[in-house]
């Protein structure tokens, strides 16, 4: 059976009053007009169908039925409010939950949390990693780092990063083998592909060379992949800026040439707009920021 359920404004107005005697300072208390609490007040003794206050001249007294009511309507808000409390303490104090894509999850996120955990030593980070679209309402994800155009609906998206696409090898290709010195030079060496760039024959079109097989070459489903056997000296992999940042100031990979193409999608954070007032998302979208300032 349905619960049969006074309105909950009448209701504090109901409690408010009934502590004061005195609308007045009841409208005082719930920051509204001392019309509005007679207001309510009025609607709930209509909805009850039972007077709840004797208004007198000048003051105001409880009835019996009001005196009745007043413990359970007490014990019935303390209990909702304390339950609130609850929630909100435990949402704020549980663990935070990201989902990325693996490639931007393992070259990017995982190497910079160890900052965010000692800035927020008592946070638990729970990291994701899909290629799959989060779906809030029946996936437990706080906050989704999305790799795309930046069109969500029903989703507030930011944008985090945007890239560059330019060609990247292990420094060893530049010192041993076929030479390594201007784009041209591709037609010498194994190509590497991934599912989620540019094609080599778009980037070849923008360098303005022929004769390069964009087809052969080793192909991967994921760019950690096809940047792991770049790292391994397996061939020149297409590379988007952010997920090669940290391997090329490390000398892992260099950046080959001068032609780069700007990256047609970016990263964005994303998630329903009021889960972005919860503090612990609200200090992970920051600091995902802040990280994203200094990245090259």
């Amino acid at each position: 059976m349905p619960r049969r359920l006074p309105p909950l404004n009448a209701v504090r107005a109901f409690d408010a009053a009934a502590r004061h005697l005195s609308f007045t300072k009841a409208a005082d208390e719930l920051h509204v007009t001392q019309a509005a609490v007679s207001h309510q007040i009025k609607a709930l003794e209509e909805w009850l169908g039972l007077p709840l206050f004797r208004r007198m001249n000048r003051a105001l007294a409880l009835t019996e039925a009001g005196q009745s009511y007043v413990p359970s309507v007490r014990e019935a808000l303390d209990t909702l409010s304390q339950a609130t409390e609850r929630l909100i303490r435990n949402d704020s104090a549980g663990p935070l939950t990201i989902s990325a894509m693996p490639s931007f999850a393992s070259k990017w996120l995982v190497p910079r949390l160890m900052r965010f955990q000692k800035r927020y030593p008592d946070m638990d980070v729970r990291v994701q990693s899909t290629s799959q679209i989060v779906d809030f309402a029946r996936q437990d994800v706080d906050l989704a780092i999305r790799f795309g155009s930046g069109h969500w609906p029903d989703l507030q998206v930011e944008r985090l990063l945007t890239e560059d696409i330019f060609p990247v090898s292990h420094p060893s290709l530049l010192k041993n083998g076929a030479p390594l010195t201007c784009p041209e030079d591709l037609r010498h060496h194994t190509l590497l592909h991934d599912d989620y760039n540019i094609s080599w024959a778009v980037w070849c079109r923008a360098a303005g060379i022929e004769g390069v097989d964009v087809e052969r070459g080793l192909r991967f489903d994921d760019s950690s992949f096809t940047l792991q056997a770049a790292m391994s000296g397996h061939g020149i992999a297409l590379a988007r800026g952010v997920l090669v940042a940290d391997d090329i100031a490390a000398g892992r990979l260099v950046r080959l040439f001068d032609v780069h193409l700007p990256g047609s999608l970016a990263y964005y954070v994303a998630a329903p707009p009021h889960y972005f007032t919860r503090p612990k998302v609200k200090a992970f979208r920051d600091w995902l920021f802040e990280e994203a300032g200094k990245t090259p």
